[in-house]
């Protein structure tokens, strides 16, 4: 008798205690679409395989299917039970086969003259399977699957060893009991099919995703189909079959052209169509075709039959949105937002008496979202969308959502021109709601009050237009209250880089600068400050047809023609790093990159510009002189930034005075002594020539109807431009203070923010109140 080494023995126990893990993740699994997405990998670990594939049985049409996670729409793989593919024979024969070579036409006509290996996949993908190892699915005879175990990492030209067949056999057992129990428990739910259930038995979606879908949709009155292809990225075919399906009748899909007969347009208005979410799609004799959301409702279906439109009629089943879409092509109505009907601007004070009507007595805190009637939902709805419409309308740039206590109004404010004002007041009451919606919009979860929560909506304007906005929850003081900061993301168009209104000066250095073939040029200043406006402008003004840009951008707000332009995904690891280096690969010319948060990417913006590229780029600093020192402080090599660095350039965005009121006035010896000791007295009597004298006068703010009253509108920029000479890469080299550096570039030509501001007080466009507000020197 042999004696096993204890290698072995250990082996063997690491083994079986690797595979009981496994058992148990299988078992834990709530459905079956879940152990298809989560599984392949932890078994192909512990079998040391390359790729596992899970397939289980569709009963309904008797055939095998896994699905391909990662891919949108997620793909269904469909295999039949036949000798075409190894799969389907295993399920066939209900044997396990064991394959060194899946391309050696003899070793497959060994185990059955017509079995073959299906090599579609290989072909469209470059993946080149060599070994098969395929297990049925078995649980008192009954076939609920195979696991398909390809490629054997161990040993790549031979087949499974015994073990790793022993440990696939065990794998199928439990799998199958797992499906097994699985279907048990949908059967014991009371055996009643579910609406879209079939997406989930043949695993395009969990339980826990339908259910919220279900729950968004009603919440919300929209189409649960297109919340489904559009937050979990289904097909609309597979949709409209599943429909088919469950129902039992043929299933209608609006293809973007089809019209209702015109006699039936004259006859029947849309709204009779749209609130019983129905229309007419053909008619054949005296059989009408009428696609219906929901055919089992009867008594909407007796409701059309009383219309009189044919003897008989015939029912389909189309998506709630797809009817809708196909009603106002028809009736020829301009579509609307993408989930919610759009509010007309004066309609305000209609949803504020609506909230209004709502409420019972007393005003009372709503700390369950469903509390509210459906009616008052539909309200907050509306209210949502009329907030967001008119912020984009009067050019706001954020919105602000600001309970103010649980019996006090919730005021909401705009952001515009860089500051705020409050916009509108609504209830108490439906501060929750409103929260609440707005969460719901952005795809956040709207049970979480505890800690803060981002995300960003999509929202289509009347006209067409879609915007994006920026989403910020964060929890404040009170019971239940959560403000919510809404920044506007409208995409738009460049600006010409001579209509910044930059000093001549800078104007003429950095347009010098941006036409350098290689370097790095930063842009700097706080969040809002006009950064990334300036630097598009800078790409528009060398944008040629011989030059390749990329750019990494959080999110693209600009476009360009000629540009490329690419959106970060930090969430999924797509970050400006990974960005940066992707473009390295991709020939570029130019690479802008939003922001440079760290020091990857400082690194990599440094090293492409030292290769032979001009790097575009922005950083959160107050100042030219202190981005030099906080790229340093990063741990940034101090040679290669000195010889890398063209620019920084350092703006604010001032409040401008509003041209249809402002007028010129004398000003006082005390302002202009502040001017002239804010700008510094040697520095301003040498560059700017100004003596004070009772006839000296600047303009000022008066208000008018155009500017609220403010007597500010618009804004413009102010600059501080850092140039990349010989003295700065000295100091820099030195490891210089900050005020040393500024010294340095002061003494170069370089116009500090401040003294640009007053530059353009004296021009007539601010007052230095407003440069005072947004620098310091």
């Amino acid at each position: 008798m042999a004696v096993r080494e204890p290698q072995s023995l250990q082996g063997e126990l690491t083994f079986q205690t690797q595979l009981n893990a496994v058992n148990q993740e299988i078992h834990a699994a709530p459905d079956i679409s879940t152990i298809l997405a989560t599984m392949s990998e932890p078994i192909a670990k512990l079998l040391n395989a390359e790729r596992i594939t899970i397939f289980a049985v569709d009963t309904k049409h008797d055939r095998l299917f896994s699905i391909k996670f990662g891919s949108y729409p997620r793909q269904i793989i469909r295999v039949a039970k036949d000798t075409n593919s190894l799969a389907g024979f295993t399920a066939v024969a209900r044997q396990t086969i064991n394959i060194a070579n899946v391309y050696d036409a003899a070793s497959l006509k060994a185990i059955h003259p017509q079995l073959r290996f299906d090599g579609r996949w290989d072909k469209a993908t470059g993946f080149r399977t060599r070994q098969v190892l395929a297990v049925p699915l078995l649980f008192e005879k009954r076939l609920l699957g195979v696991l398909q175990v390809i490629n054997n990492r161990a040993e790549p030209e031979a087949a499974f060893p015994d073990k790793v067949v022993v440990g696939a056999r065990h794998l199928a057992s439990t799998l199958a009991i797992a499906f097994f129990n699985q279907n048990k428990c949908r059967r014991a739910e009371g055996g009643r099919r579910r609406l879209y259930g079939d997406l989930v038995d043949g695993g395009l979606l969990t339980e826990e995703q339908l259910e919220e879908a279900v729950t968004h949709a009603r919440v919300n009155h929209q189409c649960l189909g297109r919340h489904l292809m559009n937050r979990y990225k289904l097909d609309k075919s597979q949709l409209t079959q599943s429909l088919q399906d469950f129902y039992s009748v043929p299933a209608f899909a609006w293809d973007g052209e089809a019209k209702m007969p015109a006699d039936l347009v004259e006859r029947v208005k849309m709204d009779f169509w749209r609130k019983h979410g129905c229309a007419p799609i053909a008619r054949q004799g005296g059989v009408m075709q009428v696609a219906v959301v929901d055919p089992f409702d009867l008594n909407k279906i007796d409701l059309i039959k009383s219309v009189n439109l044919a003897p008989r009629l015939e029912v389909h089943v189309a998506l709630l949105g797809d009817i809708q879409d196909y009603l106002n092509q028809s009736y020829g109505v301009t579509a609307e937002s993408e989930d919610d009907p759009v509010v007309e601007e004066n309609e305000f004070a209609e949803i504020l008496t609506e909230l209004s009507a709502g409420e019972m007595g007393e005003v009372i805190d709503q700390d369950d979202d469903d509390a509210e009637s459906d009616e008052v939902q539909g309200v907050v709805v509306r209210l949502a969308n009329k907030i967001i419409s008119d912020a984009y309308r009067a050019g706001v740039s954020d919105i602000h959502i600001e309970p103010q206590g649980k019996n006090l109004p919730c005021r909401i404010r705009f952001r515009r021109d860089g500051s705020c004002y409050t916009y509108q007041s609504i209830p108490a009451s439906h501060r929750t709601a409103l929260v609440s919606r707005l969460k719901i919009m952005a795809q956040l979860d709207i049970a979480e009050r505890r800690k803060p929560q981002d995300g960003k909506i999509r929202f289509r304007m009347a006209d067409g237009k879609v915007i994006e906005l920026r989403v910020a929850v964060i929890p404040t003081s009170g019971v239940n209250n959560e403000d919510i900061v809404m920044r506007i993301l409208a995409a738009s168009k460049p600006i010409p880089l001579d209509k910044l209104g930059m000093h001549p000066d800078n104007y003429e250095r950095f347009s010098s600068i941006v036409r350098e073939p290689y370097g790095l040029i930063l842009v700097v200043g706080p969040t809002g400050s006009g950064k990334t406006t300036t630097l598009h402008s800078a790409l528009g003004f060398i944008n040629r047809e011989d030059i390749k840009i990329w750019t990494a951008e959080d999110p693209v707000e600009i476009t360009q023609p000629g540009l490329r332009q690419v959106n970060v995904q930090p969430k999924i690891g797509f970050d400006f790093a990974a960005a940066m280096r992707a473009f390295l690969r991709a020939d570029p010319d130019v690479i802008m990159i939003g922001e440079m948060r760290d020091h990857e990417t400082a690194a990599t913006g440094i090293e492409a510009s030292l290769t032979g590229h001009l790097v575009f780029s922005t950083l959160h600093t107050n100042s030219a002189p202190e981005t030099v020192t906080r790229l340093l402080d990063m741990g940034l090599d101090p040679f290669n930034f000195a010889d890398a660095l063209l620019a920084v350039l350092a703006q604010r965005l001032t409040r401008t005075l509003c041209k249809a009121c402002k007028q010129e006035k004398p000003a006082s010896k005390d302002l202009f002594d502040e001017l002239r000791n804010a700008y510094g007295p040697a520095e301003f009597d040498r560059d700017l020539k100004r003596t004070w004298s009772p006839d000296f006068q600047l303009q000022t703010a008066v208000g008018c109807g155009e500017c609220a009253d403010t007597g500010y509108r618009g804004r413009m920029g102010i600059h501080e431009l850092l140039m990349g000479s010989d003295g700065l890469k000295k100091v820099v080299l030195e490891s210089k203070t900050v005020d040393e550096i500024r010294k340095v570039a002061i003494a170069e030509g370089m116009l500090t923010l401040l003294r640009d501001g007053i530059i353009k007080v004296l021009d007539g466009h601010t007052d230095l109140s407003q440069v005072r507000a947004v620098c310091m020197k």
